[in-house]
């Protein structure tokens, strides 16, 4: 027998709630203030190819672990700077997680656009299929620069919260990189390189 002061329940109460829809998480992101959003975004920094030390693929799973760590303390937009090695595979690795999680977002940086013409032909193609995939692309300057690499380092730093680094310790320009972003107090995750 029931007492009347106990409350049916119904199995509704027992669902865990509904799923945000596209257009819902649109206006929620709109609403949120730079500020807000920069919580929310994570960068990538990192050595080219022939400074890495470790086996390639050993330092890969190393990001993608480090990604997914990110994720799961609700990073949702991710940051690379377009150069060879590290944040090529790291831009790529986001896009592939992407079908995990449809909420991701990547931010390609160039610090000008003819930046990957120099490249050798495969890590071209890979530098212009990244940027093909990302959500938006962030041009620093019209013009070749050496400090439109600095400036896209500041600009990266200056719109995340967290970065992500593959170093060997030695890298003048990485170390000085890290030590901005750590000025600018971002929660700095170094892997090594």
């Amino acid at each position: 027998m029931m007492h009347t002061d106990q409350k049916i329940r119904s199995g509704a109460d027992f669902l865990p709630p509904r799923p945000l829809t596209a257009k819902q998480k649109a206006s929620a992101l709109a609403a949120m203030t730079e500020e807000e959003r920069i919580k929310t975004r994570c960068c990538f920094l990192g050595l080219a190819p022939e400074k890495i030390r470790r086996p390639v693929d050993d330092v890969k799973i190393d990001l993608e672990n480090e990604i997914l760590a990110a994720i799961k303390e609700g990073y949702t937009t991710f940051i690379t700077g377009i150069m060879q090695g590290t944040e090529i595979w790291a831009g790529n690795i986001v896009v592939r997680l992407k079908d995990r999680f449809p909420d991701l977002k990547l931010i390609a940086v160039l610090p000008f656009p003819e930046c990957t013409e120099s490249w050798d032909n495969d890590w071209k193609l890979k530098g212009d299929s990244l940027l093909a995939k990302a959500d938006l692309v962030k041009i620093i300057s019209s013009d070749c620069s050496v400090a439109a690499y600095s400036e896209r380092i500041c600009w990266m730093a200056s719109h995340a919260s967290r970065m992500i680094a593959v170093s060997d310790g030695i890298s003048r320009s990485t170390g000085e990189s890290i030590r901005y972003a750590r000025e600018r107090h971002l929660a700095v995750r170094i892997l090594r390189g």
